[in-house]
């Protein structure tokens, strides 16, 4: 039997993804990005039919307080079908590597999604935010701690009716080569959610094994068959740009991400930056310095007059820190370039066959409403471990139905 969710805040579809592999089928997905929305579409819509779309409902990307206004009585006629909502809104606001801004205007899609839950009442909710989502804000009063968003969701979620915990997860402790700390709550009307969490961590050898996969790969088990050194072609789709070949295949997560592949096929999205000669010079230096995910900023600053907020070499031996948004915060480990959006996926544990559209990178005041192929990825949650999600849930809703 296939349980139906919906994925809100779905990105370019990691968490679908996952779903999808977990045996699960999705009614639909609320994307406001279009380029966002179309990698979505393109990989789960248009090849894998995920997805049984509503007549009700465009298949295009949408607000969710558009959705909520405009079809409140057809959300409303959900009430009973639905296993699971799914997700989680924009963390910019929330985030520690970003300016952590209280006023950010995407704090309020915490309430869009309340009220989301309140029209279309799922048995379940899993709920992703960046750590930074259990800090509290900064407070004017003296002795007084700002606004907690993860007391606030966990609250409403209770006033409504649902059981809830929520844990600090790991991402490197599921196979997801990158130590990426995420907020994961889960919420029923009808499952212990601590037992959730319990089998979600009771299945991670035995996941893995069955993929043949390691626990916690690191960067090179995940892109060292990407490297430039494997030879460079004209980019298939960005003119003036070279674009990488595969390497010979080397280990488990390697051949996990390939799988389907020759070593003659081209990479998706494997474009290489056209970094200046000073920069790449630059590069070198820092690399040669052997002093590896830490970030590199004061020196940078300091020798090279350059200033910026975040820079470092990668460690290849080690998961990878967080990806962020922003491609030229990461060296990486052995050769004097950024990482290619093709790098970023395998990091986040995304197949070589889940193709990327839109730009690959803006800048500016353009990072506001861009969502380009860097930032779509490292917004994404890692199919990987979202497929233990859906894993997880099932377990759990098949060991109380047959209690």
């Amino acid at each position: 039997m296939q349980y139906k969710y919906i994925d809100l805040f779905s990105g370019c579809g990691g968490l679908s993804l996952g779903m999808h592999n977990a045996s699960w089928r999705a009614l639909f997905a609320v994307e406001k990005n279009e380029d966002a929305f179309k990698t979505l579409s393109f990989n789960l819509i248009e090849k894998d039919n995920h997805f049984d779309w509503p007549e009700w409902l465009p298949q295009k990307n949408l607000d969710i307080n558009d959705i909520i206004e405009e079809y409140k009585d057809s959300l409303e006629n959900l009430k009973g079908s639905i296993k699971l909502v799914a997700g989680g809104p924009p963390c910019q606001g929330f985030s520690s590597a970003g300016k952590r801004n209280e006023k950010d205007k995407r704090n309020t899609l915490v309430d869009s999604y309340l009220k989301f839950i309140d029209l279309v009442e799922p048995e379940s909710i899993i709920f992703e935010n960046v750590k930074g989502f259990t800090v509290p804000f900064a407070s004017k009063k003296k002795n007084k701690k700002g606004k907690n968003y993860s007391d606030y969701i966990v609250k409403e979620l209770k006033n409504r009716g649902y059981n809830v915990e929520y844990r600090l997860v790991d991402f490197s402790e599921f196979g997801v080569p990158q130590k990426r700390i995420r907020f994961i709550l889960f919420a029923s009307k009808k499952h212990n959610c601590n037992k959730f969490f319990d089998i979600l961590y009771g299945n991670v050898e035995a996941f893995l094994d069955n993929k043949n996969l390691d626990k916690t790969p690191s960067l090179k088990d995940a892109i060292m068959d990407l490297e430039m050194k494997n030879g460079t072609i004209t980019c298939p789709d960005s003119k003036g740009f070279q674009a990488g070949k595969y390497g010979r295949s080397k280990g488990k997560y390697q051949r996990y991400c390939r799988t389907g592949f020759k070593k003659s096929d081209i990479p998706n999205s494997h474009r290489f930056a056209n970094h200046r000669d000073e920069t790449v010079k630059r590069f070198k230096e820092l690399i040669d310095l052997n002093i590896k995910n830490k970030n590199l900023s004061k020196l940078l600053k300091k020798d090279y007059l350059v200033n910026k907020n975040c820079i470092c070499v990668l460690d290849g031996s080690l998961p990878s820190p967080t990806l962020t948004t922003h491609p030229d915060d990461h060296i990486h480990y052995s050769e004097p370039r950024i990482l290619t959006v093709r790098e970023y996926a395998r990091i986040q544990s995304f197949p070589d066959y889940y193709i990327f559209k839109g730009k690959y990178t803006t800048g500016g005041k353009l990072r506001q409403t861009d969502v380009p192929r860097y930032t779509q990825i490292g917004n994404a949650i890692p199919p990987l471990f979202a497929e233990q999600l859906g894993l997880a849930l099932i377990k759990l809703i098949n060991s109380k139905e047959t209690e």
